[in-house]
Parts: C-alpha cells; sequence; structure tokens
C-alpha cells in the first residue's frame, strides 16, 4: 500500500506557514542521550527538525516519502535528505541513537513503522513523536475555528488525522520507559498569516481537490473582522512522548 502523501501540493506554503517546536522539546531529548553521534529525522517535511537535530548531532538522516517537501529543506552540511517511506529504509541495523517523528506518525502504517525503529536503532536508544493540535487564538474567534476544523471539514479529513486530537493515545508505541510531556508554541500572527496558514491544512487541499474552490474563503470575511488589525497570539498545544529501545 503506498503511502499517504497530504502535503506535496502545497510543499512551499508548509514550509512557510508552518510552526516550529519549542527549544524545551530538543533540550528534553537531548538530555537523556548517551551518544549525539547519529540521528534519523522521519518524515521531516521541510527539515525544520532535522535542521535543529543538526546543531547536536554529528550526522542527520532526514527521509520523506514526498520529494516535494525535502524541496524546501533547509541544507546542512551535516543533513543527508532522501526520498524514504518510514516503513522501510536503507539504513543498517543499530545505527541511531535518536529518532524522531514530527506531526507524522498518525500517518505511518504503525506496525511496521515501529518495527523498523527497533531494527536501525541502537540499543537504549530514544524514539521520540509528537504533534501538535488544534490552535487556540481567543475566545470571540475559537467557536468559529472549531466548527470549520470539526464540522465543514469533517468529511475531508483523513481518518488518521484524528489521532492527533487523542495525542495519539491510540497509535502503539512499544518502548520502554515512556515518557509524556506537553509545551506551547505561541506566535503573534496577522488575520492574513493565520488564515494562510489553514490553507496548507490537508483536508483543505482536499476539498479544494473536489470541489474546485477555497472552502478557507467561507469564514476569512468572519476571521479577519474578530480578529481585527494587527498581531494577535496563536497558541498551538504540543505533546510528545517518547522511549527507550530496550534490545
Amino acid at each position: 500500500m503506498p503511502p499517504l502523501d497530504r502535503f506535496s501540493l502545497q510543499a512551499a506554503q508548509y514550509a512557510q506557514y508552518r510552526i516550529n517546536y519549542p527549544r524545551e522539546l530538543y533540550t528534553d531529548l537531548l538530555a537523556g542521550l548517551a551518544s549525539r553521534q547519529r540521528a534519523w529525522d522521519c518524515a521531516t517535511g521541510n527539515g525544520q527538525v532535522a535542521t535543529a537535530l543538526a546543531e547536536h548531532f554529528a550526522q542527520v538522516d532526514a527521509t520523506d516519502s514526498s520529494a516535494a517537501q525535502l524541496a524546501n529543506a533547509a541544507l546542512r552540511p551535516n543533513i543527508t535528505y532522501q526520498v524514504v517511506t518510514a516503513e522501510a529504509t536503507p539504513f543498517a541495523d543499530n545505527t541511531f541513537d535518536l529518532i524522531t517523528v514530527g506531526q507524522a506518525a498518525h500517518w505511518f502504517d504503525f506496525d511496521r513503522f515501529n518495527n523498523e525503529a527497533q531494527r536501525v536503532a541502537r540499543p537504549r536508544a530514544t524514539v521520540a513523536e509528537w504533534g501538535y493540535q488544534l490552535a487556540q487564538v481567543q475566545a470571540e474567534l475559537n467557536p468559529v475555528l472549531a466548527h470549520f476544523y470539526a464540522y465543514t471539514m469533517r468529511p475531508y479529513w483523513d481518518e488518521n488525522r484524528w489521532h492527533i486530537d487523542d495525542q495519539y493515545a491510540r497509535i502503539p508505541f512499544p518502548f520502554a520507559q515512556v515518557q509524556h510531556r506537553t509545551y506551547h508554541v505561541r506566535r503573534s500572527w496577522t488575520a492574513a498569516w493565520f488564515l494562510k496558514y489553514l490553507r496548507t491544512w490537508s483536508s483543505v487541499v482536499k476539498y479544494e481537490q473536489q470541489h474546485g474552490t477555497d472552502p478557507v474563503l467561507a469564514i476569512e470575511e468572519e476571521v479577519t473582522q474578530r480578529w481585527g488589525a494587527g498581531e494577535r497570539e496563536v497558541v498551538f498545544p504540543v505533546f510528545l512522548r517518547q522511549g527507550i529501545v530496550d534490545k
């Protein structure tokens, strides 16, 4: 079965309008590592996690099933990008000290990916998966956003998306010493920037493909009016789980 690809068409916009992750998340991950020789960032997208890891590892291997996403990735001398699926990689056994998956584990064949992670990880390596949930904006706008997300877009989200809402609770994670953490990413955005972010949603792209129209237009005027001029704070709740490869 070919991997789901919901982000190639909007790869450039994804790179520009999606959030990056808090420094505290990386600090927490690095604190428990015995070695920082080599890391694998799986489903790297535009490489934002890979570039952060490159500051701390001798070598970072960053893979994604989308060549269009990798075309927008930042280059670093110690990052190697490859178009590779999460479930079948060319890496040797016992290669990595850290395996990361940011906002992507819900798209995988879970059992096959977990087996692959077990294979390519070194003994006592860390596997970390995280994602971010629906943004919180302000009291008068949150109901508009929630309705657009859960009702207007409901038929156009892949079922995989709902794993984000329950913080991957239904996705197997067969690793030892599992830890869970939460963070908050805060950004100051204009209404125009926020609307462009909404247009990177996979459900919005799917709607446009099926109907030939932009569904964000249905809420654009209301969001713009309620938002007002200037920037407002947008808060993204981030959840993380990490575990140790016990072999």
